[in-house]
């Protein structure tokens, strides 16, 4: 490990429990910042309910005033999601509806670019709407440095991920290929416990000079380029405990890896790029049958390059 990330590790990353909320408060109310809080959901009505109840909670009452917006982005849930959000206290928001102008992708990445037009806090956190047994340690652990360290722009959850109850087995595809990416191309990221966590606050005026990868390489690429925009010192990490979620099976997290991979790539260099689809394999009638996917690609601009985002803020 690098020396830089040595000192990095000892001084930007923290857990939840140093900072109370009463501190946050304070110094939220300090500083006059707003908190917004961004669900990007699809097909999460078992789940979501319950991670807005508890942000509303505990995070936005008249004890509490933490967080000043809860948005849930819906990308297309087939299933209850909206409804049972909007009925947990949510402002929902259905990803068509915003910038109408620019047709949708499909894909995450697609839905919290998209976020930054329909939410106005200065500081914005990103949580998984698949979360189980959710703590809003989640969210005042990954808020707390940026409303305490004025030189902190961008923070990552860590935390333990079970497995089918075996701890620290989960985040295959970190292990397997963005911890790998990350220490070989990017040796400064290597401190990150979770690079690929969808749990992560930053300031606004960040956020919005990043470009957004559409679909599951939005994390890798948010990591990297914040990296390359603040450096190393405006990013951190906080321990928020242990995260319990949905897992995918394998063939999932093969297509999630390659979208990694190609947004690595498009990272590294801007020339010769592989092909961008993923050829896997099934059992079928007569023996193993080929499928292939393409690979999210495409990446939005920065927000700040579209007129009515322009617009909107000097209104």
């Amino acid at each position: 490990m690098l020396e830089e990330v040595e000192h990095w590790l000892s001084r930007r990353s923290w857990s939840v429990a140093d900072r109370p909320p009463q501190q946050l408060i304070a110094a939220k109310r300090a500083s006059g910042q707003k908190v917004s809080v961004v669900l990007p959901a699809l097909d999460e009505q078992e789940t979501v309910g319950a991670i807005v109840t508890a942000i509303r909670r505990e995070l936005m009452t008249e004890a509490v005033p933490l967080v000043d917006e809860l948005v849930v982005v819906d990308s297309g849930s087939t299933d209850r999601t909206s409804e049972v959000a909007a009925a947990a206290g949510a402002r929902v928001v259905h990803r068509d509806t915003i910038l109408p102008r620019i047709p949708a992708r499909p894909g995450k990445g697609e839905v919290l670019w998209r976020s930054l037009f329909v939410t106005s806090g200065d500081i914005v956190c990103f949580v998984d709407a698949d979360l189980k047994e959710f703590s809003a340690d989640f969210v005042t652990g990954i808020v707390g440095p940026l409303l305490t360290e004025p030189d902190v722009d961008f923070v990552k959850a860590m935390y333990d991920r079970p497995l089918d109850g075996a701890a620290g087995q989960g985040g295959r595809v970190t292990e397997l290929m963005a911890r790998p990416v990350l220490n070989l191309h990017w040796p400064q990221l290597a401190g990150f416990v979770q690079p690929l966590g969808g749990e992560y606050a930053a300031r606004r005026s960040l956020l919005e000079r990043l470009p957004f990868p559409v679909g599951y390489g939005v994390e890798l690429g948010l990591l990297v380029d914040a990296l390359h925009t603040v450096g190393l010192d405006a990013l951190a990490q906080v321990d928020v405990g242990v995260r319990k979620h949905r897992h995918q099976d394998g063939q999932a997290l093969g297509r999630m890896a390659t979208a990694i991979y190609r947004t690595a790539q498009l990272r590294l260099a801007r020339g010769h790029l592989v092909r961008p689809v993923l050829t896997q394999f099934e059992r079928g009638e007569h023996g193993f049958e080929p499928r292939t996917y393409p690979v999210d690609t495409e990446e939005r601009p920065p927000m700040t390059e579209i007129g009515e985002y322009a617009e909107r803020r000097v209104a």
